[in-house]
């Protein structure tokens, strides 16, 4: 009855998913997901994925030159305004302090019920009325003025992650979530580069220590192109991914991961990994902050070239990231993960005994390795999250806060004890954060490896692999050709089950 490769190739199918062709075509059972919301999102092609993606990067490019930005503004006003560097790290507070707020609340909230395409929106205008309250700020010289405004850019930025990071995970084939993601995130590190690079050469050149008047340009040029930006997207068209696409495709990976649809309070993975990059958020905001600092301590050198050692970490750090991209190609973002974290360890303790031109060298490396940290880590964390994709998304995303509390315990310990004992404070995040890719290697193998196997989302000659309806009309057209009827291939379908 069987043809030589059928039965094989109809195994392979219901291996590739749940439910099951038959299942799928008798619609008996579906455990998380209704047809109510589907996009077919699920199912996008890498052709498909392109334009939606390249847009989607440009956001990534926005707030990693406003990041950069922000370790530039760090020194600026220490001396302008003639500030501590605990104070100064107050500044980090005021911006990542946003993102514990927007995530949990509106941001997360809007972008459940209203999708990412108006979460790019809002986010957008949020972060443009930031910018813009930056001239009163420069005007008047009032630091609790620029803290209220890095915490309004820090709030359109957080909204603009709710939403950017989930879609550029989810917005393609499953096999290449964390490659997407490291991608534009690399382009985001490229725009932290060129940042203090243009705030040293354009922006802050030729003016007085203490003269903040180009920052209130510098902002207003910002906000132009954000409101720019938000009117691009909206007209342009965004395809929408919603949690029932995820469950969706969740269920169709099934029989590699061995997913099963579970509450959010069980979702442990989940949980770890918002820990995990709570830590990992501060320790890495606790190093940018201080950097210029440190190497000004470590080797006795002027500001200026100071900023130009942080310059060429940060392009380390760019570099690392698309390294990182390439290397998940052909390397388990799992083992990837591990290998970047062991030498942040290495790195940032040697940071701590080394002096001089080494001891910048050192820190530079653990610009290097921290790239892909925080794309990983996200990725990892929401795989196999099915319906609970968005929410768990805008924990993680929540979970940036870190950056409020580490920069300014680093810089109280600098003002005690030194720049090169207030990296410390960094190792110990990064310690909690390397419990997290152990945990991954030892517990969630399989589920991560499958995720990697499927083929949702890749063309082969027939169709779409992953594809619900075209798969059910070639399944039925191939068996009914031989003479199988619907009986017969539900009894097949059990055996594989």
């Amino acid at each position: 009855m069987w043809g030589k490769n059928e039965e094989p190739a109809l195994t392979e199918v219901l291996e590739q998913r749940r439910p099951s062709a038959v299942e799928a075509i008798s619609n008996q059972r579906r455990r998380s997901v209704s047809n109510r919301g589907l996009t077919g999102a699920s199912a996008l092609t890498v052709k498909q994925s392109i334009f939606p993606i390249a847009l989607v990067t440009l956001l990534f490019f926005l707030w990693g030159f406003a990041y950069g930005l922000l370790d530039v503004l760090n020194a600026k006003f220490q001396t302008a305004l003639d500030i501590t560097a605990a104070k100064a790290g107050g500044l980090q507070g005021a911006y990542f302090g946003a993102y514990f707020i927007g995530p949990l609340t509106y941001s997360g909230w809007i972008v459940r019920k209203f999708g990412y395409r108006w979460t790019f929106i809002t986010g957008l205008c949020i972060y443009g009325v930031g910018a813009l309250m930056f001239w009163p700020s420069a005007v008047y010289r009032s630091f609790g003025g620029f803290c209220g405004s890095l915490f309004i850019v820090g709030s359109g930025l957080s909204t603009l992650e709710t939403s950017a990071n989930p879609f550029i995970a989810t917005c393609g084939p499953p096999r290449l979530s964390e490659f997407r993601l490291e991608l534009s995130q690399s382009i985001q590190a490229v725009g932290s580069v060129m940042a203090p690079l243009l705030a040293s050469r354009v922006f802050f050149s030729h003016t007085e220590p203490n003269d903040l008047s180009k920052v209130q340009w510098t902002y207003l040029g910002i906000a132009a192109f954000v409101f720019l930006l938000a009117v691009v997207f909206f007209f342009s068209p965004i395809p929408e991914v919603t949690d029932a696409d995820m469950a969706l495709q969740a269920e169709q990976c099934s029989g590699l991961t061995g997913y099963v649809d579970k509450p959010m309070r069980k979702q442990y993975k989940l949980m770890f990994g918002v820990a995990a990059q709570f830590c990992y958020v501060g320790a890495q905001v606790g190093v940018a902050a201080n950097f210029i600092n440190y190497a000004r301590e470590s080797a006795g050198i002027s500001a200026a070239a100071a900023s130009d050692r942080y310059a060429i970490g940060q392009g380390l750090f760019a570099i690392g990231r698309f390294a990182a991209a390439g290397l998940m190609l052909f390397v388990k973002p799992r083992i990837v993960l591990m290998v970047f974290m062991t030498a942040i360890m290495v790195f940032i303790a040697a940071a701590i005994g080394v002096k001089g031109e080494g001891g910048v060298a050192m820190l530079s490396l653990v610009l290097f390795f921290e790239s892909c940290i925080f794309p990983t880590i996200f990725t990892l964390s929401i795989r196999g999250l099915g319906r609970h994709t968005k929410r768990g998304s805008s924990w993680i995303v929540a979970s940036v806060s870190g950056g409020a509390l580490f920069p300014s315990l680093t810089g109280l310990l600098a003002d005690q004890k030194g720049y090169h004992i207030s990296m410390a404070v960094p190792l110990a995040g990064f310690f909690v954060s390397f419990a997290y890719p152990i945990y991954l290697n030892l517990f969630c193998r399989r589920e991560l490896d499958g995720f990697r196997e499927t083929n949702i989302g890749y063309v082969d000659s027939d169709g779409i692999v992953g594809d619900l309806e075209r798969e059910e009309r070639r399944a039925s057209l191939r068996y009914e050709e031989k003479g199988v009827h619907a009986a017969d291939m539900t009894q097949l379908g059990s055996k594989v089950e």
